[in-house]
């Protein structure tokens, strides 16, 4: 099983971002046919942790993790993170270039969050990607199928862009299957922040 641990903004967030992305040049050209993969809005999520691929046995081992990470956050000092998306950025180069949007508010939360969750997933000695946590989401995976200048003129449009705040009160376990086309995400889990 394929799986990742994920908050998910709130469909009018989703709508508002889808909004601005059509009116910058990545979106000009997904409408026009160019292969720019625009993300899936059925999709956007922030990734708090990626666990891979994993048994199917480890389910209930991932489950509990999950739940005592929540259950710490519960109890601590933070209440459910209050986000908005806005600002932006650019990952990679050539032809792993990522555009993404950036998360603002209660983002202190969110971290707090991300490292209780990997702090049970080790204890747990279940698999994780260790890299550093960017809380962000991905709106495109222009490559190198768009000219970089283009790219850093919506990287700069989404500096100065401002999405509705929404509250993050779910953590959610999601199951990802790959194949052809785009990839499908399952909630397996989830609970309250």
């Amino acid at each position: 099983m394929r799986l990742f641990v994920a908050v998910y903004p709130c469909s009018e967030s989703v709508s508002h971002l889808a909004a601005q992305v059509a009116r910058l040049r990545v979106g000009a050209a997904a409408a026009t046919g160019s292969d720019v993969r625009l993300a899936d809005l059925a999709h956007l999520h922030v990734t708090l942790a990626f666990l891979g691929d994993v048994e199917a046995a480890r389910l209930v081992d991932v489950e509990s993790a999950l739940g005592l990470a929540a259950d710490g956050f519960r109890e601590g000092r933070y209440a459910s993170p209050r986000l908005s998306l806005g600002g932006g950025g650019r990952f990679g180069q050539g032809r792993l270039t990522v555009l993404w949007v950036d998360l603002r508010g209660d983002v202190e939360a969110l971290h707090e969050l991300a490292r209780l969750i990997r702090d049970r997933l080790r204890q747990a000695r279940l698999p994780y990607d260790e890299k550093p946590f960017r809380p962000h989401l991905t709106v495109a995976r222009p490559g190198d199928r768009m000219d970089l200048a283009d790219i850093e003129a919506d990287r700069a449009v989404l500096d100065d862009y401002q999405g509705p705040e929404w509250p993050a009160t779910e953590l959610l376990l999601m199951g990802s299957h790959l194949g052809s086309g785009r990839p499908r995400h399952d909630r397996l889990a989830a609970w309250p922040l």
